[in-house]
């Protein structure tokens, strides 16, 4: 179990606990004096403190103790206790950010269920600590398509600024990923990134969420605005958001303070705030559902996050990725893409963009045998249909048509295809397709077929 530092100025209290707890199991250190105390805490960072509020021959009280701690070991539940309790000792103690406070004397039972409460808290605060490190470290950015290092280049110019950032794009397209690499590049890194999920939290549980709760049995309990504090607030899909709610947030933007549920006094952060969105944020402020002054606040930096289809080079790239993490993380194989296999997932449909790439490579790993590559049988059929199946693009009623016809058809389709997997680079598709340059751009012309620049990038388009 974890270590626990008892600090109290009556030594026959600090063996009662110490006693009560390793018979328990838990590791205990025990502290008579502030000084004391403090060098055990800077020599070891325990799991949980036991501090009594009054100590004798001390230059600090356990109040001070407690600032301290609080600032400097912000992960360490603190538990107050003291012979002198009344209720003003509690709320102040509560107030400093003590975990709990029990009066001397005290009932064992009660200790111990304080103890493990705080232990577990400790060790939720310490595996939050850890993802936020594995968060940092999943924030890698993977392309090399021209509408990857248009990205790229726009999320650079916001990361060291305290601009807040809009960004915007289809589902599965890679927002939160961008939102954590600006924030893992920014002088915040080392502070919390906070995710807010508009719409997964219930609107008349939204404010509590983000502002907390305060009460007398209960104490503090932070929201995940307290819970960014000198970090990132990351609105996921922010059109979601009860308008309600979007007037108390359009309030803390402009105040950086806010009251917690139950609470009457201001408390102030320093937040830096992103946010994401796959709809047109404009048409939802003309449709009433969205506040014109929050979208304001919210759209200092806009910044596009492309589509799959806007940046096909990337798709080999990705897949390799995936594969590397997803044999780290879960021990499936670790097996190449076929040539072929490379191609026909640069001609695929991909409505669900990265995510869908993802769960599709997840699948094959799961699902196929063997080490060698893997082959275009491989991937789920188009006919399957659900959410993380690829329909092919090279599809049509060809049959209905007569021979000059399809053929054109066919010829469109499969031009476009091959320049959208180029990223619009002509002389890598007539490469490909074995064409001249000239010849290519010519059968182009015929066709109808232009390209134009779409997020950065180069993609084929039927000229209308």
């Amino acid at each position: 179990m974890g270590d626990i530092l008892i600090t109290d100025d009556e030594s026959d209290i600090r063996s009662l606990i110490s006693d009560i707890l390793e018979d328990e199991g838990y590791r205990t250190r025990t502290a008579g004096t502030a000084t004391e105390c403090m060098d055990a805490l800077r020599d070891e960072e325990p799991a949980v403190m036991i501090l009594d509020i009054w100590l004798k021959d001390s230059e600090m009280d356990g109040i001070d103790i407690l600032k301290v701690a609080r600032r400097e070991y912000p992960d360490v539940p603190v538990i107050i206790i003291s012979g002198h309790g009344n209720i003003e000792i509690a709320v102040a103690a509560i107030k400093q950010g003590a975990y709990d406070y029990i009066e001397k004397p005290f009932n064992i039972d009660q200790l111990m269920v304080v103890v493990g409460r705080a232990t577990e808290t400790a060790r939720l605060r310490r595996e939050n600590s850890e993802l936020r490190r594995k968060d940092a470290a999943s924030a890698e950015m993977i392309g090399q398509s021209p509408g990857f290092r248009t990205l790229v280049s726009n999320l650079k110019k916001v990361t060291n600024s305290n601009a807040r950032v809009m960004l915007s794009g289809p589902a599965g397209s890679g927002k939160e990923v961008a939102a954590r690499w600006i924030h893992a590049n920014s002088s915040r890194a080392g502070a919390p990134f906070v995710t807010v999920s508009s719409a997964s939290i219930e609107p008349e549980r939204m404010e509590a969420v983000l502002f907390g709760r305060e009460s007398p049995e209960r104490g503090i309990e932070q929201g995940l605005l307290e819970q960014a504090h000198e970090g990132v607030l990351y609105f996921d899909e922010v059109a979601d958001m009860p308008m309600a709610t979007q007037g108390k947030i359009l309030r803390v933007l402009v105040e950086q303070a806010f009251q917690r549920v139950g609470g009457s006094e201001k408390v102030r952060v320093d937040l830096r705030v992103l946010s994401s969105t796959n709809r047109d944020l404009e048409g939802e402020i003309r449709a009433g559902r969205f506040r014109e002054e929050l979208f304001h606040r919210l759209n200092v930096v806009p910044v596009e996050v492309p589509a799959l289809e806007d940046r096909r080079e990337d798709i080999p790239v990705l897949a390799d990725h995936f594969i590397n993490a997803l044999n780290k993380a879960q021990g499936l194989p670790l097996r190449p893409l076929g040539d072929e296999t490379r191609a026909l997932l640069q001609t695929m449909r991909w409505p669900g963009n990265v995510r869908q790439l993802r769960n599709m490579i997840e699948r094959v790993l799961i699902l196929g045998e063997g080490t060698g590559p893997i082959e275009p049988s491989e991937l789920p059929n188009p006919s399957e249909g659900g959410g993380d199946t690829g329909d092919v693009t090279l599809s049509g009623s060809l049959a209905s048509l007569p021979l000059r016809e399809a053929r054109e058809l066919f010829e469109r389709q499969y031009l476009m295809t091959q320049i959208n997997r180029f990223g619009g680079n002509i002389s890598r598709t007539a490469s490909f397709v074995g064409m001249e340059r000239s010849a290519l751009h010519r059968k182009l012309k015929s066709l109808g077929v232009v390209t134009a620049s779409r997020g950065g990038a180069r993609v084929a388009r039927v000229d209308t």
